[in-house]
C-alpha cells in the first residue's frame, strides 16, 4: 500500500470517476456508459488506471466515446440540479466506496461489482443531486442497495 489508500481501490476510484465524467459529457445514464464499454474494456481501464489517470480526461473520453460508439444522449442530471453540483471526482468516490463494499460482501471482483452497481436502481438516486442520497455514508448506501430501496 502506497499513500492513504490501497492502489487497487484508487484505481477503482479512477474508473468510477471516469464513468461519471463520460456520462456527464455525453448526457447518458451511467449504465449506458458501463454497458457500452463492456467488461473487458472496464477491466483494461482498471488494470491500467495508474497510466490512464495521467492522461487528459477529455482526450480519453473522446477516444472511448468514439471507439465504443457512445453517442450523445438526453439524460442530463446536471442541468436539472437546483443546488451545488458535486464534481465527477466526488461522485466517483461515492460509487467507488459502494462498489468496493459490494465486491467485498458478495465475493465478486471489483469490475463485476461495478457492473452490477451501475446497472442497479441506486444509480438513479445517487444521480439525483436534488436529494441527499449521494452524500449518505457508505454503510447506508450499501444497506439500501441490498434492500432494493432507500432505507
Amino acid at each position: 500500500m502506497t499513500g492513504r489508500e490501497d492502489k487497487k481501490l484508487n484505481d477503482l476510484f479512477f474508473v468510477c470517476s471516469l464513468i461519471e465524467y463520460i456520462a456527464r459529457k455525453t448526457k447518458n445514464q451511467r449504465s449506458t456508459v458501463v454497458n457500452a464499454l463492456g467488461k473487458e474494456k472496464l477491466e483494461h481501464l482498471y488494470e491500467l488506471a495508474d497510466v490512464y489517470h495521467s492522461e487528459n480526461i477529455d482526450k480519453l473520453t473522446h477516444e472511448l466515446t468514439t471507439e465504443y460508439g457512445i453517442d450523445t444522449g438526453s439524460y442530463d442530471n446536471v442541468a436539472v440540479a437546483r443546488y451545488s453540483i458535486p464534481t465527477h471526482w466526488d461522485i466517483g468516490k461515492v460509487y467507488h466506496r459502494l462498489v468496493a463494499e459490494v465486491a467485498e460482501k458478495s465475493q465478486k471482483s471489483y469490475i463485476d461489482a461495478l457492473i452490477d452497481v451501475f446497472n442497479s436502481w441506486i444509480v438513479e438516486k445517487i444521480d439525483d443531486y436534488n436529494c441527499s442520497m449521494y452524500y449518505e455514508n457508505e454503510s447506508y448506501l450499501y444497506a439500501s442497495y441490498k434492500a432494493g430501496e432507500p432505507l
